[in-house]
């Protein structure tokens, strides 16, 4: 299995797209699709109709951002950066920040 370049919980920023610039944590990675979903982000309305004890009317949820239009900010410089591979001396792999090359994994 490759190694995910984005995970749930790590801090984006948006690079395109309408939200262009804004900074969120990823709640959830879609592999199918290639997406991701940003906490309070991408917010688009949905109407749903009563269905037994739950109500209906309009929910505002998060959608889905390709993961092309976003990246990973990395904590020890604060910027956007791309993501890397490291292998550690006990095999497991890591992913680094290209930027700084700061180890952005807590392994």
């Amino acid at each position: 299995m490759a190694l995910q370049r984005l995970r749930k919980d790590d801090t984006v920023i948006v690079i395109a797209g309408r939200e262009r610039g804004k900074t969120g944590k990823v709640l959830r990675v879609l592999h199918e699709s290639d997406r991701v979903i940003v906490e309070r982000l991408n917010v688009m309305k949905r109407h749903l109709k009563p269905r037994g004890q739950v109500a209906g009317g309009i929910v505002e949820k998060e959608a889905g951002i390709h993961v092309s239009n976003v990246q990973l900010l990395c904590a020890r410089c604060g910027k956007p950066a791309r993501v890397g591979a490291r292998r550690l001396e006990d095999g497991h792999g890591v992913r680094i920040c290209r930027r700084c090359g700061e180890q952005l994994d807590n392994a």
